[in-house]
C-alpha cells in the first residue's frame, strides 16, 4: 500500500486524490470502464443469438461454461502475475488476448458457423477480461495511500460494474435494433480497444515492472496460492468474497421465472427491477468505500454487507409473496439488495493489508473468490432448487450470508486496527510513481 510523501496537491488533481484516485492511475479508471462496456455488450443476448443461428442449447451452455472456468482461473492468475510481471504488463496482455480472440471468435467462429473454433477462441478470450480488470485492481491496491484505499476500491468497482452491468446493456439495447446482434458484437472491439490504448499511452509507471528471470517469476506466481498458508486470513477473505455475489449469480437461474410466472410481474417490470438493483449497486460501490474509510472496513462488510444481504435476500422473496406484484415495493427491496452487495467492496482494502508483503498474491485470492462465486451461485441453485423450492433457496442463501458475517469478523487484524486508528494524512501530495513509496 502506498504511503504519501511530497507537497499537497491542489486543484482538480488534489480533489481526485482526496477521493482515492491517485494521479498516476486516474486514466486507468476510465480505461477500465470502457473495457468493461466492451466485454459486457454480449452478455444479455449471446446465448439466444447463437441458438437463433442454429447452435444447440447444450452447445451454447458448454461454450459459456468453458468461458466461466477460464475466467475463474485467470482471475487468480491476474493477481499472481501482476506481482511477478507488474500490473501494467498483465493488463496489456489481457487487452491483446481479448482483441485477438474476439476477432477469431466472431470472424472464424460465429460467421463461419464453426463451433470448434468458437469454443476454443471464446474460452481463450476468457483470459482477457480478468487480466485487464483484476490487474488494474492490483495496481490500485499497490499505489493508493492507505488512508483512502477504501474510496479507491469503491471507485474501481463503480467503473467495473457500471461498464459491465449497466452501460453495456443500455448500449446493446439501443444499437441492436439498428444494426443487429453480430454488428453490435463487432462494435464491442471499439470500447475494448479504447480502454487498451488509454492504458498503453496514459497510465504509465515502471516501478512495478519485474526484472526477475523466468524461474523467479514462476515462484512468484506460486505465491498466489501459498499466501493462504502463510496468511490464513487471506483465505478467509477469499471465502467471504465467494459469499458476496452468490445471490447475484444464483438468482438468474430461478428468481426471474418465479417473479414472472408465480408472483405475476411482467417481464419488462422484472427487467426494470433487476436493472435498478444493478444501478443501486454501482452507487453503493462508491458509498461503501467512503464508509469503510470512516467506520472501518470490517464493520461495513459485516453489518451493511452480511446482515444487509441476510435481510434483503429474504425481503426479495417474502415481500412479493405477501404483497403480490407490488412494483414499488419490489423496487425498494432490489435497491436495498444492490446496496448491501456493494457493502462488500472494502474487502478489496482489507485483504491486501492482511499480507502486507504479498499484496498482489492476496488480491489474487480475492479474484479467485470472485470467479468461484460466479460458478458456485448457479451450482447451488441447480443442486437445491428441486428439494428446497424457491423459498428454501432464499433461506439457504441468507444462511450463507449469515455465516459470512462471522467469517468477516475473523478478518480483524492489527494491520487493520492501526489503519483505522491512524490520523488521516493529507493525501493531496500523492502524485503517482515519483511521489509515493510502497510499504
Amino acid at each position: 500500500m502506498a504511503e504519501v510523501t511530497g507537497e499537497p496537491r491542489t486543484g482538480f488533481a488534489g480533489w481526485l486524490e482526496r477521493q482515492g484516485i491517485v494521479r498516476s492511475l486516474a486514466w486507468g479508471y476510465l480505461a477500465l470502464l470502457l473495457f468493461m462496456v466492451g466485454d459486457g455488450i454480449e452478455l444479455g443476448f449471446l446465448g439466444p443469438y447463437l441458438e437463433s443461428r442454429g447452435f444447440g442449447a447444450a452447445g451454447v451452455a458448454t461454450l459459456i461454461s468453458v468461458y466461466g472456468v477460464v475466467v475463474a482461473v485467470a482471475a487468480w492468475l491476474a493477481g499472481a502475475l501482476a506481482e511477478a510481471w507488474g500490473p501494467r504488463r498483465v493488463m496489456l496482455i489481457g487487452f491483446t488476448v481479448w482483441v485477438a480472440f474476439e476477432i477469431v471468435f466472431l470472424g472464424f467462429g460465429v460467421v463461419a458457423g464453426n463451433y470448434e473454433v468458437m469454443l476454443l477462441s471464446y474460452g481463450v478470450r476468457g483470459i482477457g477480461y480478468p487480466f485487464f480488470a483484476y490487474g488494474f485492481l492490483v495496481w490500485v491496491t499497490m499505489d493508493t495511500p492507505k488512508a483512502v484505499i477504501g474510496r479507491a476500491v469503491g471507485w474501481y468497482w463503480f467503473a467495473s460494474t457500471a461498464g459491465l452491468g449497466v452501460l453495456s446493456s443500455y448500449f446493446a439495447g439501443a444499437v441492436i435494433p439498428l444494426v443487429g446482434e453480430l454488428a453490435t458484437m463487432w462494435l464491442s472491439l471499439v470500447f475494448v480497444a479504447a480502454g487498451g490504448v488509454i492504458v498503453l499511452f496514459l497510465v504509465r509507471t515502471r516501478r512495478h515492472e519485474a526484472e526477475a528471470g523466468a524461474w523467479a517469476n514462476l515462484r512468484q506466481v506460486a505465491r498466489g496460492l501459498t499466501v493462504v498458508r502463510t496468511h490464513p486470513k487471506v483465505g478467509l477473505g477469499g471465502v467471504v468474497r465467494i459469499i458476496n455475489t452468490l445471490c447475484f449469480y444464483a438468482f438468474p437461474v430461478f428468481l426471474a421465472s418465479h417473479m414472472v410466472n408465480e408472483v405475476g410481474f411482467s417481464l419488462p417490470q422484472w427487467q426494470t427491477i433487476w436493472g435498478t438493483m444493478l444501478f443501486a449497486n454501482i452507487i453503493g460501490n462508491v458509498l461503501a468505500g467512503y464508509l469503510g474509510d470512516r467506520i472501518g472496513p470490517v464493520n461495513v462488510v459485516a453489518w451493511f454487507g452480511g446482515l444487509g444481504c441476510v435481510i434483503t435476500v429474504l425481503g426479495m422473496y417474502y415481500l412479493p409473496e405477501w404483497l403480490g406484484p407490488n412494483f414499488p415495493v419490489a423496487m425498494i427491496a432490489a435497491i436495498l439488495l444492490g446496496l448491501a452487495m456493494a457493502a462488500y467492496v472494502p474487502l478489496s482494502a482489507i485483504v491486501p493489508l492482511l499480507a502486507p508483503t504479498q499484496k498482489a498474491a492476496a488480491v489474487a485470492i480475492l479474484n479467485l473468490g470472485a470467479g468461484l462465486s460466479n460458478a458456485t451461485g448457479p451450482l447451488l441453485a441447480r443442486a437445491f432448487l428441486g428439494p428446497f423450492g424457491v423459498g428454501g433457496m432464499m433461506w439457504l442463501l441468507a444462511g450463507l450470508y449469515a455465516v459470512g458475517i462471522a467469517l468477516t469478523f475473523g478478518l480483524r487484524a492489527p494491520e487493520l486496527e492501526s489503519a483505522d486508528a491512524d490520523e488521516t494524512p493529507d493525501v493531496e501530495g500523492s502524485s503517482g510513481r515519483d511521489e509515493v513509496a510502497t510499504s
